[in-house]
Order: structure tokens, then sequence, then C-alpha cells
């Protein structure tokens, strides 16, 4: 590919992205309502996503853009899916079935998985392998505290690559929340500072940043994920709300754009079949089981793990 045709296609991705950036199906700025830590990064944090699993109808096709797109690696195999992960990490499971059926677009489920990676550099690297491999993107933004590129897999699921800011960076205010916004991002800029040196995949340390959710209604996801599980609402938009521990800009999203009073996911959907929140402080978990429990919402335990539910009909897999 010469010059003139990965400017063409940063333009033509540019251009896109200024349509896709201009409402709020990809916005993500709010204020934050928490203070400054001695960590900083998304899962050193108390709680963290630390897995996604999504059901897909052509597991082939998928595993090879996950592969070839996003620079996963093959983990592990079965009959009916693969664990695709880096350095050994597992980040993402796709599995099929014979009652898989494309779900909805307003469906509740997945906005985006986030894959967060090391810094600027690994951004831009993986920029340049998007550009030189025609992969399309859907829009591009600098929040202030991170910038993040999206796309969406060949079926429709959304992602996010992201690297965040040093939290030296952040600007807290008074009231502890943080300076967020959603400017331009300026994606020939970050691929001509990229080394173009042969990329072969995502470096280690690349892990799931954050999750974010199209849900129902915004009172229950707020009850669900702050009052049930323990989050901290760290940002709040029109039509969603940002969670986190740790201080972090959000761990999980959920936001009710698309799918705003829409019934639960149905089995067998495509899409988000289940994410993982996995607990750094094990009395956090403990907690959060016994909100679970007072409110009889079922839960299965297996060793370490417990798995439930939603209000939405998504699976959610709580492991210390």
């Amino acid at each position: 590919m010469t010059d003139l045709d990965r400017r063409t296609f940063l333009g033509a991705a540019a251009a896109g992205i200024a349509a896709t950036r201009a409402g709020p199906s990809r916005a993500e700025t709010a204020p934050m309502n928490d203070t400054t830590t001695t960590t900083s990064h998304a899962v050193e944090m108390p709680a963290f996503v630390d897995h996604s699993h999504l059901t897909v109808i052509d597991l082939p096709m998928l595993s090879a853009f996950y592969q070839q797109g996003m620079g996963l690696s093959v983990l592990e195999k079965s009959a009916s899916g693969e664990t695709l992960g880096v350095a050994g990490r597992p980040l993402l499971t796709l599995t099929t079935g014979s009652n898989a059926a494309r779900a909805p677009r307003n469906a509740p489920g997945l906005f985006h998985t986030a894959f967060l990676v090391p810094d600027r550099r690994e951004l831009g690297r993986w920029l340049a392998h998007a550009a030189h491999n025609n992969v399309p993107l859907t829009g591009a933004s600098d929040h202030l505290v991170s910038e993040a590129i999206y796309l969406d897999d060949p079926e429709g699921n959304g992602i996010e690559v992201y690297r965040d800011r040093d939290r030296s960076e952040w600007t807290y205010v008074p009231d502890g929340t943080v300076k967020m916004a959603t400017h331009r991002l300026d994606l020939q800029a970050l691929y001509d500072e990229a080394p173009k040196d042969g990329w072969t995949g995502q470096e280690n340390g690349t892990a799931i940043g954050h999750i974010h959710l199209q849900v129902s209604d915004m009172p229950e996801a707020d009850a669900f994920f702050r009052d049930v599980l323990g989050l901290d609402i760290m940002a709040t938009y029109p039509g969603a709300s940002f969670f986190a521990t740790g201080k972090y800009h959000h761990h999980v999203a959920a936001n009710v754009w698309n799918s705003r009073g829409q019934p639960k996911r149905r089995p067998g959907m495509t899409g988000l079949a289940d994410y993982t929140i996995r607990f750094n402080e094990p009395a956090r978990l403990e907690t959060a089981l016994d909100k679970l429990d007072a409110l009889a919402i079922p839960t299965t335990r297996s060793g370490d793990t417990v798995s439930l539910v939603d209000p939405w009909g998504i699976g959610l897999r709580l492991s210390a």
C-alpha cells in the first residue's frame, strides 16, 4: 500500500469517525466523582473486567478476524469454540452452536469490548496494521484520559482499542471528578508517529480495560452495578452511566441509546454471552454475593467463580 493509499484510508476513516462521533452512540464523556490513587492500570483496581465471551454464527471467520485484524492468538480450541488472548492471557472466547441466531441491534448486550494496549506507541502500531490491511474503523476520540479507536467485527460486535494517558495527566476537580471529553483524535499523526516495523500482534500487557453494555433501563443499571456489585458511578451522560473501582474512569459502562425498554436477551442470541468481573479484593466479592442472595438473584458457584444472569439476560461471572 502506498503512502497515498494509507492517507486516503485514514482520511476516509476520519470522515466516518466524524459522523459517528457527532451523536451519543459512541460518546464517552462525563464528569467523574473520585480522587487520585496510587495505582493506575485498569487491572490493578479492586475489581476489573477480565474476559469477554461472544456467541457467533461464523466461528472460523470471527476467529480469523480477531487473529489477523486484532492480533490475538488462539490459546484453546474445542468443537464449538475458541479462546483467544495475548501472551497466554485469555481475553476473548468465541463459541457457536446450532441455535445461534443473530441478535437485533437494539437488543441488550454488547456495545463494545475495549482492548487496552500498553501505550500510545502500541496504539499507533495497531493503527498502522489496520491501515495496511484495510481494517475499517467506525470512530476515534481523544477522551483526555485516553485515546480510543473504534471498529466492529464482521458480525457487528463493537470493539474499542485504546491507550490510557498516565494518571498524572488526568485533571481531577475539587469534587473528585475527572475531566473527560470527546475530541477528534488525529489518526494521521498517530499513524505517522508509529513504528512501521512489522507488527505481529498485540503486545504483552494488552488487557480488557472495560466493557460497554446496552441495557434496557438506566436506574436499574445504576442499582445493579453500584448497589449490588459495589462499583462506583464514575460518570454519567444522558442515557448512560460509567462504573469502576479504584478511581479508574470506567470498567463497565451501560447505555440505553439503542436499547431503551427492550426485552431481555433470549438464549442463543449472537453477541455477548457473558463477561467476567474479577475481584482483586475477595471481600468485595463476598459483599456482592451477599447482596445478590438478599435480592434472591440466582447464582451458581464453581470454585472461585460465581455465575448469574443480569437483569437484561446477559451472563455475568464474578471471580476472585
